[in-house]
């Protein structure tokens, strides 16, 4: 079966870093494309980054500059790097996989910054 397991996420104050992983069961991972989204309370879930099979990366304004997103096909695993976090970045970050025909999210992970 299909799953995505998210780690990394934590407390940390404003200015520090986190860095989020997301570890895929699926086989042909390099084919996969790949994303992290966030839900803050009361908010709609929105992108925060993705990064196709082919490597192509898209950020929204609101964290390009702080985060990167990165894929080791090896480990079949999907990074966000997240540095200078603010408190408006406290959310559930949730990993995403998908192809023409499927869609996949993980449970997410908490990340919550202090001010």
């Amino acid at each position: 079966q299909v799953q995505l397991v998210e780690s990394g996420g934590g407390l940390v104050q404003a200015g520090g870093s986190l860095r989020l992983s997301c570890a895929a069961s699926a086989s042909i991972f390099s084919i996969r494309n790949m994303g992290w989204y966030r839900q803050a309370p009361g908010k709609q879930r929105e992108l925060v980054a993705t990064i196709t099979s082919g490597g192509t990366t898209n950020y929204p304004d609101s964290v390009k500059g702080r985060f990167t997103i990165s894929r080791d096909n090896a480990k079949k695993t999907v990074y966000l790097q997240m540095n200078g976090l603010k408190p408006e970045d406290t959310a559930v970050y949730y990993c995403r996989m998908w192809r023409d025909y499927s869609d996949y999210w993980g449970q997410g992970t908490q990340v919550t910054v202090s001010s």
